[in-house]
C-alpha cells in the first residue's frame, strides 16, 4: 500500500473486539472540581469506546505491565473499572487528576483547557505506555500497539504536476480527523471539502523530481487506511483569537467513509456515531464542555460533569458538536 509492512506486531488485532463484552447502563458521572468539565467530558467518551472499554475491563494491561512510575494505561484501566462498576452516581476521577500534568506538561489545575488538546494528550500517553518495554521500533512497529489499532489511521497525500503529470505519494498516521467548518454546514460537506484537491502554484510551487523544476501541480489528501474507531475535530475555534464558529454542523448517526478514501469505489465502510462531545459558550478561553455517549444497553444519555441523564438518540444528533466519535 505504499506503507512499510510492520517488523513487529504489538498486539494482536484478531484480539480486538468492536461490540460490547458486557451490558449494562451508563456508569457513573464524574464530579467537576473546577473548570474540569473538558477532562470529565473527554474521560467519558474514552470510557465509552467499545473496543477500548473491553480490553480495559478485562484487566490484560495490568497484569502484564512492568512500567515503573507514571503509567496511562493503567490509570485509565482503573478509571474505566471504576467508573462502570461504580455503585455510585457519581465519582472523582482522582487517578487521571493526580497525573493531570504528567499528560501534558502545559495543562494548569484550575484553568479551562481545550477538550481536544487534553484527548490528543491523553491518547498519546496511552501510546506511549505501550510502546514502554519495546525500544527502537521502526514507524509501522508503533502503530500495532492496541491504541494504535483502535484510533489510528493513515492518510495519504498525493501530489500531481501538471507538466509532466507524474504522481508523489506520501503518508502520515493519524489519531483523528481536524476538519475545517467555514463553509461546510455539514460533516459529510466538510469531509468532501477534506478531500478536495487543492492548486499548488505561485509561491506554493511544488518540486518535481521528474521535471526537475518548480511547478503548478495539486495536492489531494484522502484516508488510506481507515481507523477502528473515526474520531472528527471540527474546527470551531480561531487559533490566533480564540474565537468560536458557533453555527450547527449536521452530522448523521452512520457515516459511509467510502468516498473519502484513497480506494473511492467498492464496499462502504460503515461507521456509527457512539459520543459527542460539545461546547457551549462563546470562545476556547471560557463556557463548558459535556457530552452525550451511547452506553453498552445501546441507549443514549447526556453526561454534564455529575449529571447522567437518558436522552433519545435525536437530541445527540442536534448538538453544537466539537468531537464526533464514530465506530467501524
Amino acid at each position: 500500500e505504499g506503507i512499510a509492512p510492520p517488523k513487529r506486531i504489538l498486539f494482536p488485532p484478531e484480539k480486538i473486539c468492536m461490540v460490547w463484552q458486557q451490558r449494562q447502563r451508563a456508569g457513573a458521572g464524574l464530579f467537576n472540581v473546577g473548570n474540569t468539565c473538558f477532562l470529565n467530558s473527554v474521560l467519558q467518551c474514552l470510557t465509552y469506546t467499545p473496543p477500548l472499554a473491553n480490553y480495559l475491563l478485562s484487566r490484560e494491561h495490568s497484569r502484564a505491565c512492568h512500567q515503573q512510575g507514571f503509567c496511562m494505561m493503567c490509570i485509565m484501566e482503573a478509571h474505566v473499572n471504576k467508573v462502570l462498576h461504580s455503585p455510585v452516581s457519581a465519582i472523582l476521577p482522582l487517578a487521571v487528576l493526580k497525573v493531570f500534568r504528567r499528560i501534558g506538561e502545559h495543562f494548569q489545575p484550575g484553568r479551562e483547557e481545550d477538550a481536544h488538546d487534553f484527548l490528543c494528550c491523553t491518547v498519546n500517553a496511552m501510546q506511549r505506555a505501550c510502546l514502554s518495554a519495546s525500544n527502537d521500533l521502526d514507524l509501522s512497529s508503533q502503530s500495532t500497539t492496541i491504541v494504535y489499532q483502535i484510533f489510528g489511521g493513515f492518510l495519504r497525500s498525493r501530489v500531481t504536476c501538471f507538466s509532466c503529470e507524474a504522481i508523489s505519494d506520501s503518508y502520515e498516521a493519524f489519531l483523528d480527523v481536524p476538519l475545517d467548518i467555514k463553509a461546510a454546514s455539514s460533516l459529510t460537506a466538510a469531509l468532501e471539502e477534506f478531500v478536495t484537491p487543492e492548486r499548488l502554484d505561485g509561491d506554493n510551487c511544488f518540486k518535481c523530481d521528474k521535471c526537475k523544476k518548480n511547478v503548478a501541480a495539486s495536492k489531494r489528501f484522502t484516508v488510506h487506511r481507515a481507523p477502528k474507531i473515526l474520531t472528527v475535530c471540527l474546527k470551531r475555534f480561531d487559533c490566533f483569537t480564540g474565537g468560536k464558529i458557533s453555527k450547527v454542523v449536521e452530522y448523521p448517526e452512520y457515516l459511509d467513509l467510502r468516498p473519502y478514501m484513497s480506494q473511492a469505489d467498492g464496499e462502504p465502510l460503515q461507521y456509527s456515531l457512539y459520543a459527542v462531545l460539545v461546547h457551549s459558550g462563546v470562545s476556547c478561553h471560557g463556557g463548558h464542555y459535556f457530552c452525550y455517549t451511547k452506553a453498552s444497553n445501546g441507549l443514549w444519555y447526556e453526561m454534564d460533569d455529575e449529571s447522567v441523564e437518558l436522552r433519545c438518540i435525536d437530541t445527540a444528533l442536534r448538538q453544537q458538536a466539537y468531537l464526533l466519535f464514530y465506530a467501524r
